[in-house]
């Protein structure tokens, strides 16, 4: 038995059943390809956006929160320590976006009056890293830590783990104020006990080859090396479950 279609130019489908033996039946079918077409192209899309969002739910994001050393500041497009991190991450095979929503001379002051409404949906780790610019102004040690405080209570509230970037406060404050500034990033780390990388800028400062001119902000020379030391410890971050 076989079935033979035959189209109308008034959309009609005539369906043939023609047997070995001569015999046939017939059935007409009105079709409708004004209609079909718009509903194929829906399920084509709907198709299409279900495989982009199971995408992008196994993508990890990653938010850089941070001043001018996360900023990239006087560096080339792309050569910023967020781009150069994500890029490295996905040499190492890793699915991440990192989103740099950094801002220079941001203070932890400047910082916390801004996360709410500089924080994107779906973030699943931040890298917090602020509080050079309090230590260079010989800002309130305790107000730091008030403000990096409440950062971090803010990113959980919003289930966002934290990751906190450690800073260490220029000699020249005082051996006091150094003492009680470079305190401030272990007591939160223990207090909300939370991962905490102990200098952000471990190897590169005062450095100056690997420096800008004004010895304060890395060169692209000192974000490679930046993104080498702290890779590791993202990488740890991102294999431990949730």
């Amino acid at each position: 038995m076989k079935m033979k279609y035959e189209y109308s130019q008034h959309g009609q489908t005539t369906a043939r059943l023609q047997s070995p033996h001569g015999g046939a039946a017939t059935a007409r079918m009105t079709s409708h390809p004004a209609h079909f077409f718009p509903s194929f192209f829906l399920l084509l899309l709907l198709g299409l956006f279900t495989m982009t969002s199971a995408k992008a739910a196994d993508t990890t994001r990653i938010l850089a929160f941070g001043d001018s050393l996360s900023a990239g500041y006087q560096l080339p497009a792309g050569e910023d320590f967020p781009t150069q991190l994500q890029q490295h991450l996905k040499n190492q095979g890793l699915d991440v976006e990192i989103v740099n929503a950094s801002v220079s001379g941001d203070t932890t002051a400047s910082g916390l009056s801004r996360l709410d409404w500089s924080t994107p949906e779906n973030i699943d780790l931040v890298l917090l890293e602020l509080g050079a610019n309090d230590a260079l102004q010989g800002l309130s040690v305790d107000n730091a830590k008030a403000n990096l405080a409440a950062m971090i209570e803010k990113f959980q509230q919003k289930d966002i783990k934290v990751a906190l970037m450690g800073m260490r406060s220029p000699p020249n404050m005082g051996a006091d104020y150094t003492q009680a500034f470079d305190a401030i990033y272990p007591a939160l780390a223990n207090e909300y006990q939370i991962p905490l990388y102990p200098f952000f800028l471990e190897d590169v400062a005062a450095e100056p080859d690997l420096n800008l001119q004004d010895g304060m902000h890395p060169n692209q020379k000192g974000i490679q090396v930046i993104v080498k030391n702290i890779a590791p410890f993202v990488i740890d971050l991102l294999n431990q479950p949730n």
